[in-house]
């Protein structure tokens, strides 16, 4: 194995979804969470951003037309995280899923950043959060990350207003 770090100026770009039915997800991903349909592909496939972006996300179809979500006990993507800019756009983010009816699997509070955990219409994990500045990052004494998980306090990201 290789003792060489990745670049560090690597991101990771976008994240294909496969869905059971691109309308239900269309209507989640765009109507709910807000994003933007950037190109859609007939009935099988589409890609939509934040921002103007090519894609973040594409959905598609073409191997899971009307299928079901992996079993539990089964390997595959846990979550795709989504990162918001700011807290008060996080706070943006609870408000439409709470307008829609969409319950939270949770929402925790990591020290580096603030993360509400759900499910899309394929039972695929979403988080959606944002990053502490990381001058406020919790450390180590030796100035190692000290992340934790605890409770997110849901009133008091409804109070941010711009």
């Amino acid at each position: 194995m290789s003792s060489a770090l990745i670049d560090p100026a690597v991101r990771i770009g976008h994240v294909h979804l496969r869905v059971a039915d691109l309308g239900r997800s269309l209507a989640f991903y765009c109507d709910v969470l807000g994003f933007r349909l950037m190109q859609r592909m007939g009935p099988s496939a589409a890609f939509i951003s934040a921002g103007g972006y090519h894609h973040h996300l594409g959905l598609n179809t073409w191997e899971s037309l009307g299928g079901s979500p992996p079993p539990p006990g089964s390997t595959g993507l846990y979550h795709t995280a989504i990162l918001y800019p700011t807290r008060v756009a996080l706070a943006d983010a609870l408000r439409r899923l709470q307008r829609a009816g969409i319950a939270l699997d949770g929402a925790a509070d990591h020290g580096v950043s603030e993360a509400l955990y759900l499910r899309d219409p394929d039972e695929n994990g979403v988080e959606l959060y944002r990053d502490r500045p990381r001058a406020e990052w919790p450390l180590t004494p030796d100035g190692g990350v000290a992340m934790f998980t605890r409770p997110l306090d849901l009133a008091a990201l409804l109070a941010e207003r711009e």
